[in-house]
């Protein structure tokens, strides 16, 4: 599965905002990939900040 997806299913699967910290622990993958793969995503507009630090799926 791609990074992008596995981080979004994380953050759906979480049913709240998360910490970049929090999805690294939940998908198990590296913290350079998921900042990576954050940086992409807020890009493609995909996930949003409701508060500061904290990450949500659209």
């Amino acid at each position: 599965m791609e990074t992008t997806q596995k981080i979004i299913d994380a953050m759906k699967g979480a049913g709240k905002a998360l910490k970049a910290g929090e999805i690294t622990e939940l998908t198990g993958l590296d913290k350079k990939e998921v900042d990576k793969a954050m940086k992409i995503l807020k890009e493609n507009d995909q996930i949003i900040s409701p508060k500061r630090c904290f990450w949500e799926a659209k």
